[in-house]
This record gives structure tokens, sequence and C-alpha cells, in this order.
């Protein structure tokens, strides 16, 4: 089932989420609601808070960077069958110099901008049937955790923003916002009701 991603501007996106068990309600199916939800809106990384849970839990898949044809084809085939779900995620180093890439988020629709991560990431996280892993990760399979990461950390990338970006993009964030923003995914908005 296809859900409603949330906007910018709603406090879960700033909450930092709780762990969860073995036990949580409705698991598989809500990764398999998220897996949709993030295919739907042609997503390659999707968190919990992004669908207005502020739990610790986040998928990727990479696949769509695998097409683009100025990486090597090994590059290519490691992006294309990178899918994983994270559950409890915390990422225990962090190494390398910065480097800048372009970011944006289903959460803040046609915002792109530049943001500096490290490029290798030793990270300790649970898969879908609650295994615990140690993981190193790098390039822009790290970025991409570490995008996902920072939603269940109630960070945005707009966060890491200079104080003047932020200021030049603050008229998009506020009309995202309030709704006054079109996308061909579905979204619900700060100001908005929830339905039950």
């Amino acid at each position: 089932m296809i859900l409603p991603i949330v906007a910018y501007g709603d406090p879960v996106l700033k909450k930092q989420g709780a762990d969860i068990t073995k036990d949580y309600p409705n698991f598989d199916t809500l990764l398999s609601n998220m897996f949709d939800t993030m295919y739907n809106a042609c997503g390659v990384g999707l968190a919990a808070p992004q669908i207005g849970l502020p739990i610790r839990v986040f998928l990727v898949d990479t696949a769509p960077f695998s097409e683009d044809d100025d990486l090597s084809q090994d590059e290519q085939e490691i992006l294309r069958d990178f899918k994983r779900v994270f559950i409890n995620a915390k990422i225990l180093e962090e190494e390398g110099d910065e480097w800048a890439f372009s970011e944006g988020c289903l959460s803040i629709p046609d915002v792109r901008e530049d943001v500096f991560r490290k490029p290798t990431i030793t990270m300790e996280y649970l898969d879908e049937n609650f295994n615990k892993h140690t993981e190193v990760f790098e390039g822009l399979i790290a970025r991409v955790i570490q995008h996902e990461y920072d939603h269940i950390e109630g960070i945005l990338f707009t966060d890491k923003l200079s104080s003047l970006k932020k200021r030049l993009i603050k008229g998009k964030l506020t009309n995202i916002s309030k709704g006054k923003i079109n996308v061909d995914y579905k979204m619900r908005f700060p100001n908005q009701k929830k339905k039950r």
C-alpha cells in the first residue's frame, strides 16, 4: 500500500526515532508499504519518520543510481544490487575527507542542494529479520545511508546547509509546508488533518 509522505514542517521529521523490537505490530506489512511508497515516489531511500512514524527504521535501494554512465561497471553493479532494511541503526564511525553531492528528499520536493558528508561509514544495525550486523559502507551507498540515518535522528539535509543557502530556499520550504507544491506522489502536509 502506498502511504503519503510527510512534508517538510511536520514535527515528526524533527523527532529522534525510538528503537523497536521484534514484536512491533504488523512489521512485515510496514516494510512492504514503505518499499511501495519509496518506489512510487522514485526514491532511493525512505525512513519511517517520512511516513509519520518516529521509529528507527529506514530502507535503501540504490538501483536508480546504477544507471549513471559516469560510474564504472563495477560501481554500477554494486549500486544495482544494493537493497537493505536498517533497524535501530547506529553509525559507529565516519571516515575520510568530506565530499559534496547534490541531495534531495522526498519530504522536501523540488529542493536539491550540495551536502558535504564523509565517504566511509561503519554502522551497526538489525536487518528485517532482526539479525545484527556491523558493516562498512562507502561512496554513494554510504551517502544514501547517512541521509536516511539523519531522518531517524530528526535531522534533514537542509539542516546541514549554510545560513545563506537556508535563507535562499526559505520561501520554497514555506510553500512545501503549506502544501503549495505539485508532486506526483501522495504527500501529507503539516496543516492538513490526518484522515482516519
